[in-house]
């Protein structure tokens, strides 16, 4: 979870993983590629996701269910159930999207990882209606993949005799129906879960605008209902502990891994809960304050045919910054940090300039001196920076760097009532 502004995600129970969407952030990981311009990106953490329904699978239920597989054929149809959940989680997220297109909020990538899945908004919903549509439209998906799959199941020759003979009827599947008779009942569970009215949960979310409806206030609203998903996440963590010594419950099982997977995911959603309002009071605290009010004048910069041994000895040991923008008549050229010395071995510094291992300008992200810091704090967290050159007519004015909007907020907040401060 990027930390600037962003919207945090759900939790959902051990065999399901939770779905959240955020404000724009750096992903760990892969890109998958396009999907209606929307960027799909897999975080390395999903793959514990995917291992564990694999394994589940190939381990434990599709033996049971087919004594008479192979074990190649066992953990094929594992591994295609595994990706199909994936291709579930997407859809799930991209109906997120596509509802939120509807209302003007922008989303521009979405992040798989190991608790499901991220849409990155650019904006909030501006309105209760579009976040009661936004968030409902993810369990909707999930419910209509579950009964989809379950009927093409029933109709790929499941016998219907399958609640009076579960052995007989299962072990007669094929591996397509018997992925899709697998697939349809996880996602139902996925879009029940998901309805729990606990913030960040699309339920939590549901709760959020009718809240914010009613008092006609965003912050009082999203204090309530992240207070509503604490409570959530700590039946959570109760009920995972009380799994992981012996509890066994319907649906959710029992036993410590089962235990301990709940417990993990009540513990993400308390701190997503809790993130999320912080989040917002930091977003409140940076609108319509100009970039210029905390940005840092008189910054010290370097040309582009700075030798890289005088940017050493008369800059980065001199004046102590980590970071220098390179500038030619007024105007931004790139940025130079002592990270970048890295990119050339130290026995070709003698021959290289800093143009050979800086940034250029046209792969950095700026701002304007009077854009808003709250756009500020985003672009940063989008780009996984520390701070962002400033440019006003395509002159570089200044920099402006996340330490310093964090210091901010914590003044603003600082001020904030008991209550706020009770919830963060």
């Amino acid at each position: 979870m990027a930390q600037a502004i962003p919207h945090d995600g759900t939790g959902r129970v051990p065999t399901v993983a939770p779905t959240r969407y955020r404000w724009t952030g750096s992903a760990s990981g892969l890109h998958l590629g396009r999907v209606l311009d929307i960027e799909i990106d897999l975080d390395f953490s999903v793959l514990i996701l995917f291992g564990l329904i694999v394994f589940n699978l190939g381990a434990g239920l599709l033996p049971s269910w087919h004594p008479g597989w192979t074990g190649p054929l066992t953990w094929m149809v594992a591994t295609l159930a595994g990706a199909a959940f994936l291709a579930s989680i997407l859809a799930h997220e991209l109906s997120h999207a596509l509802v939120g297109r509807l209302f003007e909020v922008k989303v521009d990538r979405i992040t798989l990882f190991m608790f499901g899945g991220v849409a990155h908004l650019k904006s909030d919903p501006k309105r209760p209606i579009d976040e009661l549509f936004m968030a409902a439209a993810g369990p909707i998906m999930s419910l209509l993949i579950g009964f989809v799959a379950v009927a093409a199941a029933l109709l790929l020759g499941v016998d219907t005799t399958v609640l009076a003979d579960p052995r007989g009827a299962l072990s007669g599947m094929s591996p397509i129906a018997t992925v899709l008779l697998w697939l349809g009942p996880v996602n139902v569970i996925l879009a029940l879960f998901n309805l729990v009215p606990g913030f960040p949960l699309d339920g939590g979310r549901v709760l959020r605008a009718a809240l914010w409806w009613i008092t006609a206030d965003l912050r009082s609203a999203t204090r309530w209902a992240a207070v509503a998903g604490r409570v959530i996440a700590a039946l959570l963590v109760g009920t995972g502990l009380s799994m992981a010594f012996g509890l066994h419950l319907p649906i959710l099982g029992g036993g410590l891994v089962n235990g301990l997977w709940l417990m993990l995911i009540g513990w993400f959603l308390g701190g997503a809960a809790r993130s999320s309002y912080r989040e917002l009071l930091m977003r409140d605290a940076l609108r319509n304050l100009p970039v210029s009010r905390l940005m840092l004048g008189g910054i010290k910069t370097v040309a582009p045919t700075l030798g890289i041994e005088h940017f050493i000895r008369d800059r980065v040991l001199r004046d102590g910054q980590r970071c220098f923008p390179v500038v030619s008549a007024d105007r931004l050229e790139g940025l130079v940090c002592i990270t970048d010395l890295q990119k050339l071995p130290a026995g070709q510094w003698a021959h290289a300039t800093v143009s050979d291992i800086m940034t250029p300008a046209v792969d950095l992200a700026v701002i304007g001196p009077e854009s808003d810091a709250e756009e500020a704090l985003r672009v940063l967290a989008e780009r996984d920076v520390n701070q962002l050159p400033v440019v006003a007519g395509g002159k570089f004015v200044g920099l402006v760097q996340r330490g310093d909007l964090i210091s901010w907020v914590g003044l603003k907040l600082a001020r904030a009532p008991l209550a706020e401060e009770r919830a963060l």
